[in-house]
């Protein structure tokens, strides 16, 4: 297993999660669980209606979540530098994933695989506590991207993105933020000239 420095933005990531009365070396046990990896643009972690065997933390990059409906990709979601991801309930439970993740720009991940995901949540307090708390923070920005969606504008959706993920609009080129917004890119087009 390759060994994390010292000093990395996936283990100050990990500390969030974390009260600080919790060792060090907890901390760093977990990590030591993961390699690093790097996925070219246009690689993907996980193609669709294949089994997901990767949890990451994206240490540089951009990963999007995409679907197919009818023969066009839509973004369901975008990772971005900073933050973990996997498509979950494929690599919890081994099932064909129902969506696909791809590099969108070269990316660097730390990957770790199923067995040894279940053993840290079993025998590491530090990524017990740290998964426990990640998945409550998800749950509550899945459930307000949903209700986003249903109660607001795509100009209301596109403002509250600039204020809330300013580097996403950065980052990311213009029809994956579209997608992911639920708008099509013409009409995105529009929406940054009237605002801008």
């Amino acid at each position: 297993m390759a060994t994390l420095p010292k000093k990395n933005n996936f283990e100050d990531f990990v500390k969030i999660f974390l009260p600080n009365d919790f060792l060090e070396k907890e901390v760093l046990k977990a990590l030591d669980y993961f390699k690093k990896i790097t996925l070219k643009k246009n690689e993907f972690l996980v193609n669709e209606n294949e089994i997901c065997t990767h949890f990451c933390f994206v240490e540089n990059g951009i990963l999007q979540h995409a679907i197919n409906i009818e023969g066009e990709e839509r973004t369901t979601y975008l990772a971005l530098k900073n933050t973990v991801t996997s498509s979950l309930n494929s690599f919890l439970h081994k099932v064909p994933s129902r969506k696909s993740i791809k590099a969108i720009v070269d990316s660097s991940l730390w990957v770790i695989h199923l067995e040894d995901f279940n053993y840290l949540l079993q025998h590491n307090k530090a990524f017990h506590q740290f998964y426990f708390h990640l998945i409550e923070k998800q749950i509550c920005l899945i459930d307000d991207y949903r209700i986003d969606l249903l109660t607001l504008t795509p100009e209301e959706r596109y403002k509250k993105l600039l204020v809330n993920e300013p580097k996403l609009l950065q980052e990311v080129p213009l029809h994956y933020l579209a997608s992911f917004l639920g708008i099509s890119t013409r009409h995105m087009s529009r929406i940054r000239k009237n605002i801008l």
